[in-house]
């Protein structure tokens, strides 16, 4: 029989606490810390203020009836975004796979170049520096959102889509070529429309971003009409009396929209078994 040696007995009235009762523990003070930060937010926040400035119902009513059209703006400058890059984008990751060298730097060029700048120059160059260097009116702010925030998306979906393409298994073409397709025929209808299915998650958190991008279309100049919901905020910040309250009904639009993608995102996540990233 052995004995356990006294210097590595425990001390007596100190019993080595579980590795379940130590998670329970750490939760506790992680909980208790939170409640501590939110009474001291409590404790000095000016309510009345808060009421005043960012929560005055009378500045939601008086934007109520500009509302529906900002948001409806929104969701077409977006919609018309992701057509473009949507598209664009396709053609630059068809590029990036060539194997005709050309069309490799091209691509590579291209998303290098428009990934590296902000969305902001890109919509200030359509909206004035375009226009004067090829000597053409674009009179369609729909048309100016489209292009330039399409241009900038269709850098981000190219690498997306290409890396979808290059993520189907490479027996899906050899079986299809087995079967007499050519390798176009197969791109097209056999590795494309597998590659979207893998890419459908963060193709969903690219219309969230560009959503969020339209807030700098009102650089390439806005009429009323053409208003969206960043601009009626901004507008609306100051004119009103209301304070901040036109931030906070503005935010709440953005995330009309947002929230609903972000759900989508998650969902097509779990079908497909893939990560988005944003």
């Amino acid at each position: 029989m052995t004995t356990t040696p006294t210097s590595l007995a425990m001390p007596p009235g100190r019993a080595r606490m579980s590795p379940r009762k130590r998670a329970r523990l750490v939760r506790g003070v992680q909980y208790a810390v939170l409640l501590v930060v939110l009474g001291v937010v409590v404790a000095v926040t000016d309510w009345s203020r808060v009421g005043d400035q960012l929560f005055n119902p009378q500045v939601a009513r008086d934007m109520a009836s500009t509302l529906p059209r900002a948001f409806w703006n929104t969701v077409r400058y977006t919609l018309g975004a992701f057509a473009v890059g949507l598209s664009l984008g396709t053609v630059l990751a068809l590029m990036k796979l060539s194997t005709v060298r050309a069309y490799r730097w091209i691509a590579t060029i291209y998303i290098e170049f428009f990934r590296g700048i902000p969305a902001l120059l890109v919509v200030l160059s359509v909206g004035y520096a375009v226009p004067i260097a090829f000597n053409v009116s674009i009179r369609s702010l729909m048309v100016k959102a489209a292009i330039a925030l399409g241009a900038v998306s269709a850098a981000y979906i190219a690498e997306t889509l290409r890396a979808g393409i290059e993520a189907v298994p490479r027996g899906q073409v050899e079986a299809a070529r087995s079967l007499g397709m050519s390798h176009g025929r197969a791109l097209v209808e056999v590795v494309i429309p597998q590659a979207f299915r893998i890419v459908l998650p963060p193709m969903t958190n690219e219309v969230i971003l560009l959503t969020k991008d339209t807030s700098l279309v009102f650089l390439a100049g806005l009429t009323t009409q053409e208003f969206e919901l960043a601009k009626l905020g901004r507008d609306a910040l100051n004119s009103a009396t209301g304070g901040l309250t036109a931030l906070f009904v503005i935010g709440g639009c953005y995330l009309l929209i947002t929230l609903p993608l972000g759900q989508l995102a998650r969902w097509l996540e779990r079908r497909t078994g893939t990560k988005g990233r944003t």
